[in-house]
């Protein structure tokens, strides 16, 4: 069997070129025409003379908090009984058949999935975890709200899989399901597949079969991926998300992330849409090409950089370092991503709060997040329950909540921060 998922992975690097700049026209025309968000954002831009890197990099950037703010405002609209506005534009489906499913991420953001196949284009980076046709895939992925767990699941069905829907949380049925099962492998993050294989250990359990892994939904540090081997599970990332689908994906030579086929993916200078040099960190801006849902020059938020040369396994697509963090100061926790105006929501339902600070601490495997909170009260009896009560209504995630005098959090505007440790 081909060490490739496909053809696309070896071709030539002008092959890819021409191609993509070839699709990239056409998807200018589509978003211009079936997304009215980008109707308005790309009003007066020709299609057809957006055919060049170059070209591209003239268009504006779309980030996240855009594609928010024109969703909330739909949300607004009475009436609402299509795709178009409550995805505030971005998407040309409507609901209905070709959109079997709706999914919400923190924010709250809502995104479309359509019917063809392999929607997310995960299958490529389950390959390169290897995984096979005829295997049984044990997707340790959320199945609700989020669209984590369709995108593994749709994936693996489109590489020939069948799924063990495991889902979150239930640690001890998930090991039993695993020991009776034998999946060949696990996906999922790698904080709760570490926390599956100590609760084995805990009830003398063996799992044999779990040889591989595809993680992502967080940082997956050196440490923690020697961690699984010592077990015997070969793990490897990938970077998707829930706008886009796949991005990039890890090979078996450990060397960055390899780009997926399906977009186009730029590195700019945070703040900017302006292309850096080849090398320098800057902010994921992507374009995919599907036509359900055209994203144009997506901001991601996320840093990474352009790796030189190619990839030892033979894959020709330009490679990414992987996540180095955000160009802003959104950050994902367990698989989730919590925005600093999730933490001015919080503050804002208690009129004793002054100001509101996020601190997330401890390894990417066992993090955890406390909010330190400047109150006119900081003894008054409750309140702590009744702000983390609100917090995990919020950001979905459990915080611990630390009581203050006014005046103590530092004057530097900082929201959120992150401490925990990468290594």
């Amino acid at each position: 069997m081909s060490k490739f998922f496909d053809a696309l992975e070896s071709r030539s690097k002008s092959a890819r070129e021409q191609a993509l700049m070839a699709a990239l026209p056409q998807q200018i025309a589509q978003a211009q025409t079936h997304a009215p968000a980008f109707g308005a954002i790309l009003a007066g831009v020709d299609a057809r003379s957006i055919n060049s890197r170059a070209a591209l990099a003239q268009l504006p950037v779309t980030r996240k908090h855009e594609l928010l703010a024109r969703q909330q405002t739909a949300s607004k609209q009475s009436g609402i009984q299509d795709g178009h506005q409550v995805f505030g534009g971005f998407s040309a489906l409507r609901y209905g058949a070709h959109m079997p499913h709706v999914f919400a991420s923190p924010g709250t953001i809502y995104e479309p999935e359509g019917t063809r196949k392999d929607y997310w284009r995960m299958a490529r980076a389950i390959y390169a975890a290897g995984f096979r046709p005829g295997q049984l895939v044990h997707n340790s992925f959320s199945y609700h709200f989020v669209p984590a767990g369709s995108m593994m699941e749709t994936g693996a069905h489109a590489l020939g899989c069948t799924v063990f829907p495991g889902g979150t949380g239930q640690t001890e049925q998930q090991v039993q399901a695993m020991a009776e099962l034998r999946p060949a492998g696990y996906i999922g993050t790698p904080s709760f597949l570490k926390i599956i294989l100590e609760k084995a250990a805990e009830m003398g359990v063996a799992l044999p079969s779990l040889g591989r892994a595809l993680v992502s939904g967080e940082a997956f540090p050196p440490s923690l991926r020697d961690w699984l081997d010592e077990r015997g599970v070969a793990a490897y990332q990938c970077y998707a998300s829930a706008d886009l689908g796949l991005i990039a994906f890890e090979t078996e030579a450990r060397e960055g992330l390899v780009l997926d086929e399906g977009v186009i993916v730029e590195i700019v200078r945070p703040g900017t849409g302006e292309p850096v040099a080849e090398g320098e960190v800057g902010e994921l801006v992507v374009t995919t090409l599907n036509p359900d849902y055209p994203l144009i020059r997506f901001g991601t938020g996320d840093l990474s950089a352009l790796l030189p040369g190619d990839c030892p396994t033979g894959r020709t697509n330009a490679r990414i370092r992987g996540w180095l963090g955000r160009a802003d100061q959104t950050i994902k926790v367990r698989g989730m991503f919590v925005h600093p105006g999730q933490v001015a929501d919080i503050a804002r339902r208690f009129p004793e709060v002054l100001k509101a600070r996020l601190v997330v601490s401890g390894e990417m495997s066992s993090d955890s997040m406390t909010l330190m909170v400047e109150a006119t009260t900081p003894q008054a009896s409750g309140l702590a329950q009744r702000i983390a009560e609100v917090a995990r209504d919020v950001t979905k995630l459990r915080a611990g909540v630390e009581l203050l005098a006014p005046g103590s959090l530092p004057n530097d505007g900082k929201v959120i921060e992150d401490t925990r440790s990468y290594k």
